[in-house]
């Protein structure tokens, strides 16, 4: 999505279930005006975090125009095999569905012919993009085919609203991107973001944002010896936060513990992963 919307709206990162919420991206020309949804990966979940997560991307296949379904060359479908019996029965149903390879300067010659040989016998009636998003292989052509196969209506946003997050997401997005980035194993998994303050003033942002983690062993790892760990994260996070405002950013970090969160529905929802 950032390389059709042309902002940085989602973080990336080599690891899976970078992606937690259901991001809009706003693309706006003279004579038209396209909304892409960024949701989570699919995967079978396995505890209520990742639930929350799968209702993000099935919620997108309700409302969608055009879908796409973007897939790399080491995936498969076994994931979630339910979703994949979704999306043929929206193609089928007549939605446009657009079978997106990325990465694919990963990959060789024929590497890629196997995959969209096989992709075509998945979904038959989809039509099948190669790109690279990094390179900017290929976008402007699937940006155009996008664009020709949405229908014409009224536009939804403003002419200037970029996405349909607050400024403060996009902080504890780009915090959390740091520690996926920083951390190992399950501590990338087992944290959550939440801004406490955020002041804008002429200048400069002052902001406060707190770690949440589940147990008391990973606020220690997060923290690292005398605190290394998290200025390296607070460094990283602060001068992305200031690209991305174009303005000088005071921030701190804290870290506390709310145990086994991802497993707790009204945390679940303070945190924002919830639909209703």
């Amino acid at each position: 999505m950032n390389a059709l919307v042309g902002e940085r709206l989602s973080i990336i990162t080599s690891k899976a279930q970078t992606t937690r919420h259901r991001i809009l991206g706003i693309v706006n020309g003279e004579d038209f005006q396209m909304v892409y949804s960024d949701t989570p990966g699919v995967l079978s979940p396995n505890y209520r975090l990742q639930e929350k997560m799968l209702e993000f991307s099935r919620s997108a296949l309700v409302d969608a125009d055009v879908l796409l379904y973007v897939t790399e060359p080491q995936d498969t479908i076994d994931r979630n095999p339910d979703f994949i019996e979704k999306v043929k029965k929206m193609s089928s149903a007549g939605t446009r569905v657009f079978l997106i390879i990325n990465k694919i300067d990963l990959t060789t010659q024929d590497t890629l012919e196997r995959l969209v040989e096989f992709w075509h016998t998945q979904l038959p009636e989809a039509e099948i993009f190669p790109i690279s998003a990094q390179e900017r292989f290929g976008v402007s052509q699937l940006f155009d085919a996008i664009k020709e196969a949405l229908p014409v209506g009224p536009p939804f946003f403003p002419k200037d609203q970029l996405t349909d997050k607050p400024a403060r997401f996009f902080v504890d997005e780009i915090i959390r991107e740091k520690i996926l980035l920083n951390y190992d194993k399950e501590i990338p998994y087992s944290v959550e973001v939440e801004v406490e303050s955020f002041k804008e003033e002429d200048k400069l942002i002052r902001i406060d944002a707190v770690i949440y983690c589940e147990r008391d062993s990973q606020k220690g790892i997060i923290i690292g010896k005398a605190g290394s760990a998290l200025k390296r994260v607070g460094s990283q996070a602060r001068k992305d936060i200031e690209d991305f405002f174009q303005k000088q950013v005071f921030l701190q970090l804290f870290v506390k513990v709310d145990k086994d969160w991802r497993s707790n529905t009204s945390r679940l929802k303070h945190y924002g992963y919830d639909l209703s």
